[in-house]
């Protein structure tokens, strides 16, 4: 028998907030919310691609009053308004349903629910099999032969064999066993006493609502028997509410209803304005729209004759672009493969130096010394895409690049710092309308992957010829781009020589001392065995402590500990904020938070950092990305030492394990000292603010002081904690509950602190709001060197409670501005260090702070030089202030005091 054409309807709303709960907060290119955009577009991707339903529509709640609240007024009514992160995203949601070409059902005054139910039933007419793709359990009234429940999350089906196992009922029964329990989301009131088990048992005895409540006699329990009799119209009322209709007089098209190919164009706008770009590679093509093609000299200089005359055609460019290929993507473990070279568009050459067997390569180092005075001749300008990991493959080959560099990663970050991705498939896509040959065609994926000299030359050609091809037209469109924007600046005088600081010190990395990581993984594994037992004996039984469904179980079906979240999928939370509540009920909880904390400690750094250590100098090479934070921080990866926690003792002792790198040299380290704060006092103007930091004192004693209304002598240190808990929310827009739930005090007292604190500072009051007027007219902010980012969705500048943007806004201007001072801070460092013909290196830059290394005897002129550098850096209306310290390892260091 020929299969029944299959129609999926969504339930918009049920699906838009169960994927804006489930996904942690993201946000777009403009500093707009997107995580629910993010969860819907995602699921249609799914659907499309894996389900490839024959009719496709989604179901809205129309405007209007509901007749259910004509029959309960107090219907829905506990339902809190839209989160303001969510209200922005729905136009946008409704958008990626137009991409989809998905038809939205709506009808005035009528629930989602209505509306999927009349229309199963009419596809059931039609001779279509229905899937409901909802989290709403009242859809399951609809189940039958042909009506079936998808869940997104799981890629599960409920059908009706699926719900008898589930509930133990039949469809029909599915209203009435909901009018007995009554259904909280929708504040729809039941029978007290009775929940979904003693209901399904109910149901099972007496068949249906009515049957029950004419035979309450015969119901056993005499607690259970008042109650039915006394809630019996509640649950008539109830079923009413529950029942969804069927007969609504919609006009359906049916035709209209078939699923039809995406709008390819549209979906790709709206990753591009979201930043969803791994999206990109997965949308299906538009087959109106080819791509154009590209036409295409790729050269094979692969013979010494030809690398001659290749190298004197080069030799006369005043600018081109390089390109590695290596064998690995860690440049300092990377063995030279090829280079690719452009510098006309839809022209490259190739120079293979590893291949298979079979096929001609050149020698390596013949091939490198031949191209040296190409590649260092200072008066060329040198063009790459993360120019850096060139720079680090050919370094190991004693290769310093020389001359001007233009890096079209660091150009398009400075056009869209918001943008999650600068690689270079994403800027060929989204700036050449061009799609490049994956890397996984050439070496494939998974546990059969090759390495890239294990790869045809001719086809390696193509590829690096291609990248170097797409790199030289990219820089042509974003250096343009970034003069039009007068970023130019910007770059040139800061992003641009940070490539190569970046590069140094990547190159040196930080010694590691790898036995103590190996004692201390030790020591905290004893101790976890031990925290471990303790949990088990105040258990009375052993679980897996890492199972969320077995923790539950313990928690708060054994230990009957009060559930006080719930999870996106209705389950009782276990996170942080959760367990430190219940800490105060039971010692099990503390226990659990130990445990994680101690378990998360020893994975991420103690036993992985070792595997992180390069074999031939003991040191871990850290890499720092120019394109990743949106505010113009550096970030870190293999491994993330921005992360590596301080403010525990366990947390600190690993930072013991990084030590100077040779015999009678020390660490140095450099930290800004509340950075944020003294950009804040700059920006504001503040006089309070500017004459705190003027005169040294200790800023948070002083906001003390003044929003308590004491002297700075009466300040104690609860005082302090709140106002240097207030000093930072401040910055990011921290709200009442999030404050009181900081430091564990009321909403009101919260509330009370921060209007003190701008009645006290009315000029931080003040560019807060100069700054949100600034983005809402402009659409942007910028920091303190011109760096941008574009903003969207600021509401108003009135009242202290901040939407996303807004606190994107006040911190991008503040972080931004300081990420900016101490990169400049790293290139006079960095050319101090190399006027004074000093051995010392820098070696990290974790947020505020620099770490050196040098020989113990030049700590001395080390020490001034760094102090000196990093306050002159860039010239505020308060003085910046260092705090120096140096030692054998980074936990150890002692104050250094040049005064």
């Amino acid at each position: 028998m020929k299969p029944r054409p299959t129609l999926y309807i969504l339930d918009a709303y049920s699906l838009i907030y169960q994927v804006f709960h489930a996904i942690p907060l993201m946000t777009g290119p403009a500093g707009q919310p997107t995580q629910a955009v993010f969860g819907i577009f995602r699921d249609l991707v799914n659907l499309v691609r894996e389900r490839k339903p024959d009719y496709l529509a989604a179901a809205f709640d129309g405007a209007g009053r509901v007749f259910r609240s004509d029959l309960f007024p107090e219907y829905k009514a506990q339902r809190s308004a839209m989160p303001e992160e969510l209200v922005p995203q729905i136009p946008v949601i409704r958008r990626v349903f137009d991409g989809f070409r998905v038809p939205v059902l709506m009808e005035a005054g009528v629930e989602a629910d209505d509306v999927i139910a009349t229309v199963s039933r009419r596809a059931e007419e039609q001779g279509l099999d229905v899937v409901i793709c909802t989290a709403d359990k009242d859809a399951r009234q609809l189940l039958n032969d042909h009506v079936r429940i998808f869940n997104l999350r799981t890629q599960k089906f409920l059908d009706v064999a699926g719900l008898k196992g589930d509930w133990g009922i039949r469809p029909d029964q599915v209203v009435d066993l909901l009018a007995l329990t009554g259904d909280t989301a929708d504040n729809v009131p039941g029978i007290p006493g009775i929940g979904l088990k003693t209901g399904a048992k109910l149901l099972e005895e007496f068949g249906d609502l009515e049957t029950l409540l004419a035979n309450v006699d015969k119901v056993s329990g005499a607690k259970r028997k008042e109650n039915l009799r006394e809630f019996a119209e509640t649950a008539r009322m109830a079923r009413s509410l529950i029942v969804l209709r069927e007969d609504l007089q919609l006009e359906l098209d049916w035709e209209s209803l078939k699923t039809t190919a995406p709008d390819t164009k549209l979906l790709k706008t709206l990753c591009i304005e979201s930043g969803f770009h791994r999206f990109l590679t997965e949308l299906p093509e538009d087959e109106k729209v080819p791509e154009p093609v590209w036409e295409t000299d790729y050269r094979i200089v692969d013979t010494p004759e030809l690398l001659r005359e290749f190298v004197a055609e080069l030799t006369e460019q005043p600018r081109f672009c390089v390109d590695t290929e290596t064998t690995a993507i860690d440049p300092l473990r990377a063995d030279l493969v090829g280079l690719a070279f452009s510098w006309k568009e839809g022209v490259a050459h190739y120079l293979p130096v590893r291949g298979p067997m079979w096929d001609k390569h050149l020698d390596v180092a013949a091939t490198l010394e031949s191209l040296r005075p190409a590649l260092t001749n200072v008066s060329s300008e040198k063009i790459g895409q993360n120019l850096k990991y060139d720079m680090l493959v050919l370094s190991r080959y004693g290769i310093e690049i020389g001359g001007p560099i233009t890096d079209t990663m660091v150009l398009s970050y400075l056009l869209e710092s918001g943008e999650r991705n600068h690689n270079l498939d994403q800027l060929a896509h989204r700036f050449l309308d061009h799609t490049m040959v994956p890397i996984s065609e050439l070496i494939g994926k998974g546990k059969t992957q090759k390495t890239m000299d294990q790869v045809e030359v001719a086809r390696v050609a193509h590829y690096a010829g291609e990248d170097a091809d797409a790199t030289w037209r990219l820089e042509a469109i974003l250096a343009a781009k970034v003069r039009d924007e007068g970023l130019w600046p910007l770059y040139d005088e800061l992003e641009r020589p940070l490539i190569t600081v970046l590069a140094k010190m990547e190159t040196a990395g930080i010694k590691v001392d790898v036995p103590l990581l190996s004692r201390l993984s030790k020591e905290f594994g004893d101790r976890l065995d031990t925290i471990e037992a303790e949990i088990y004996t105040l258990a009375g039984r052993s679980f897996n402590i890492g199972s969320g469904p077995q923790l539950r179980q313990v928690l708060f079906e054994e230990l009957k500990l009060p559930s006080l979240q719930k999870t996106p999928g209705g389950e009782p939370s276990t996170a942080q904020e959760v367990l430190e509540e219940l800490a105060a009920k039971h010692p099990l909880p503390r226990l659990l938070i130990q445990h994680r904390q101690l378990a998360k400690l020893k994975s991420t750094y103690l036993d992985s950092l070792p595997g992180l250590v390069h074999p031939g100098d003991g040191r871990v090479h850290a890499s720092f990305n120019q394109g990743v934070t949106a505010t113009g921080r550096l970030s870190s990866s293999d491994p993330n030492l921005q992360n590596i926690p301080v403010r525990t003792e366990d947390g600190r002792q690993i930072r013991q394990a990084f030590v100077a790198g040779a015999e009678g040299w020390s660490l140095l380290t450099a930290d800004y000292s509340q950075i944020e704060l003294r950009i804040l006092a700059h920006f504001s103007g503040d006089p309070a603010l500017r004459q705190a930091f003027a005169d040294d004192h200790d800023i948070h004693r002083v906001v003390a002081s003044r929003i308590f209304g004491v002297t700075e002598s009466a300040v104690d240190s609860a005082m302090r904690r709140v106002a240097k808990t207030v000093n930072f929310g401040v910055l990011y827009g921290l709200s009442p509950y999030g404050l009181a739930g900081r430091l564990g005090i009321s909403q009101t007292d919260a509330a009370a602190f921060i209007e003190a604190y701008f009645q006290e500072y009315e000029g931080v009051d003040t560019f807060i709001t100069r700054t949100l007027e600034t983005a809402l007219a402009s659409g942007r902010v910028e920091t303190i060197l011109g760096r941008r980012r574009p903003i969207n969705g600021i509401k108003n500048t009135t009242g202290h409670n901040r939407n996303v943007a807004e606190r994107t806004a006040v911190n991008t201007v503040i972080q931004g501005s300081a990420a900016d001072l101490i990169k400049r801070a790293m290139l006079v460092v960095d050319r101090e260090i190399r006027t004074q013909g000093l051995q010392a290196r820098m070696l990290l830059q974790i947020h505020d702070e620099l770490i050196f290394e040098a020989p113990s005897e030049e700590i001395a002129r080390l020490a001034p030089l760094v102090r000196d550098a990093m306050t002159g850096a860039l010239t505020l209306d308060v003085p910046l202030k260092v705090d120096l310290a140096v030692g054998p390892n980074w936990l150890d260091v002692q104050p250094l005091n040049l005064n």
